[in-house]
């Protein structure tokens, strides 16, 4: 069975360091704009774009050419935008938003330099299909729908049942309900900036309060140095997943997309370059950037550096840095099914807590605010965008707890020898 052909191809010239471009036919654009485009420099990208014309890597340099293919559908749409969208339906307007096909909104944010996010449409795709495409919501005009329309819509998808699989019972006031909305919000939003006399429906209707999602439970620092000890982690790729997540810090994407040439082991530190993106489907799996389109480096310490080093000993290197010895990468749920048996070998009593994999980052910044590590750098290495973001992933572990309980301890006998202790009594009674 042959492959689909790409919508472009992206070589590098021999004799410098620079991309040629060459789009095709299956991009969806008229034959004589692809034929414009045959190894043609980025260079020659417009001044819209113009953010894009050195790429200087193969990962930025495909998401340059994803950039111009919806630059180019944008422009080619320019001028009849109005008319063949003024009549649209609210259906028809919403399912623009969950690919990248001449999804507006996605073009312009690349244009400003900032690539869309694969997860996002994947989310708002899922909640379209499962909770909204088939409403009789979705058969009205946009240019028509009023705020009744669209109280009377919110009621119905509030009373919609979640899967079984997460508890079932109706989405009104969770945040499946919230990200529901707010993606419709969005795509009125969106709509608005191309009709100027249209009135948003959603401007006088408050959106729904974010719920804020559980924050994972911790292992303290001596808990999980326990992983660690001879013999717990006998296997070589398990034992190196575990560092890259409690001593690296790693979300699970960049572990899996970590590459040898990414790990520099004279300085020695890590350079996060890649992540894999929508990774729990093969068939939609992508190589990307890191989140926030953010290249980071961070430390390489030698727990992570020996465990990488027994790994390579046995399985020999490849590709990625996480391989088995045949250079397979871990399943998209591997370290979530493996570290409850971590655990468990380790001897260490979770007392209730609920430890998943991505808790090893809020283990480890934890650990390292408890030793003094300034809240910014921590912040810089989980290459998180916002320090509020940082700040959730800091718990007060049992040690933090202990030294503010002997400050306190301290703080009391001072005030004993003076007045009698700061827990004295003040009456007779």
């Amino acid at each position: 069975m042959s492959k689909p052909s790409r919508s472009f191809n992206v070589q590098q010239r021999n004799d410098s360091a620079t991309f040629m471009l060459t789009l095709n036919p299956s991009s969806g654009l008229p034959p004589r704009v692809c034929a414009e485009w045959q190894r043609k420099s980025f260079a020659h990208f417009p001044d819209d774009l113009a953010l894009y014309r050195e790429p200087e890597t193969m990962t930025a340099a495909e998401n340059a050419a994803v950039a111009f293919i919806l630059y180019l559908k944008n422009q080619l749409m320019i001028g009849t935008a109005t008319v063949s969208t003024e009549n649209i339906k609210v259906g028809p307007w919403l399912e623009r938003f969950i690919s990248l096909d001449n999804n507006p909104r996605a073009a312009r944010i690349m244009m400003e330099g900032s690539p869309y996010s694969a997860e996002t449409i994947e989310l708002y795709r899922e909640k379209y299909v499962r909770y909204i495409k088939g409403d009789p919501f979705c058969g009205l005009k946009m240019a028509e729908i009023e705020q009744t329309d669209v109280l009377a819509f919110s009621g119905r998808l509030g009373l919609k049942e979640k899967v079984k699989s997460r508890g079932g019972g109706i989405i009104a006031g969770t945040r499946t309900y919230e990200i529901a909305i707010r993606f419709i919000r969005m795509a009125f939003k969106e709509y608005g900036t191309t009709h100027e006399n249209w009135r948003n429906p959603f401007e006088r209707i408050k959106a729904p309060k974010a719920r804020q999602a559980r924050e994972p439970d911790i292992l303290e620092e001596n808990e999980f140095r326990k992983l660690f000890k001879p013999g717990i982690i006998p296997d070589p790729l398990d034992r190196a997943l575990a560092a890259a997540m409690f001593w690296g810090g790693l979300r699970r994407g960049e572990i899996i997309g970590l590459k040898p040439e990414d790990l520099d082991w004279r300085i020695p530190r890590i350079i996060i370059r890649h992540a894999w993106q929508r990774y729990d489907n093969p068939e939609a799996r992508s190589l990307g950037d890191p989140k926030w389109h953010k290249i980071r480096e961070i430390p390489f310490p030698r727990q992570l550096q020996a465990a990488i080093r027994e790994l390579w000993a046995s399985y020999g290197e490849h590709e990625f840095v996480f391989c088995d010895a045949k250079g397979g990468l871990p399943g998209a749920k591997y370290m979530q099914r493996k570290l409850p048996y971590w655990l468990k070998a380790a001897g260490i009593d979770l007392g209730g807590r609920r430890i998943v994999p991505h808790g090893s980052r809020h283990s480890l910044a934890s650990a390292l605010e408890d030793d003094g590590v300034p809240l910014r750098q921590i912040q810089d290495m989980l290459g998180h965008s916002d320090l509020k973001t940082t700040k959730r992933y800091l718990h007060d572990t049992a040690d933090h707890i202990n030294k503010m309980g002997k400050k306190i301890e301290k703080m009391g006998q001072s005030d004993e020898s003076q007045d009698g202790g700061i827990y004295r009594a003040t009456g007779s009674g």
